[in-house]
């Protein structure tokens, strides 16, 4: 499982038109679900990307994290997080996780991330073409891979 976090003033998702999140503040977290995940990794994302002490505190230091500054997170699933692209110029997929089994992963992702922030979680739409609009805040853009937690 992969995760881009970035920490936004605005972000929002769009899709045919309409607005399906936005938050003002807080993280916009990409999501890549691959074959190989288990809850494991979707319950150390989690607390890691809550925990995540990127925000600046009264001394301009990246030192709190989401809950200390009342942020709001938009979480996107992206597929395209597991692009390979060792041979051409076509990136191909076969790492991702097919809809059967990252649709769970990612409705759990929104009720582990919901329930860790006391919030509730602004979404885009699973397989949808998203228009993502957002405003990077720093800017910090952070990447966390659950294969490399040590």
């Amino acid at each position: 499982m992969r995760a881009v976090l970035q920490r936004v003033t605005q972000a929002s998702c769009t899709v045919d038109g309409e607005i399906t999140g936005a938050i003002e503040g807080g993280f916009l977290v990409l999501l890549g679900i691959e074959d190989a995940d288990e809850v494991e990794d979707l319950e150390w994302l989690a607390q890691k990307i809550i925990g995540m002490r990127v925000f600046n505190d009264e001394n301009g230091m990246m030192n709190k994290a989401l809950a200390d500054v009342d942020g709001d997170i938009l979480l996107i699933s992206q597929f395209t997080l597991f692009a390979s692209t060792k041979k051409g110029n076509r990136p191909g997929f076969t790492r991702a996780a097919r809809p059967d089994v990252a649709i769970p992963l990612y409705e759990r992702m929104i009720e582990k991330l919901s329930a860790l922030s006391g919030k509730k979680v602004k979404t885009g739409i699973f397989g949808a073409d998203m228009k993502i609009a957002l405003l990077n805040d720093g800017p910090v853009t952070i990447l966390i891979d659950t294969k490399n937690k040590e």
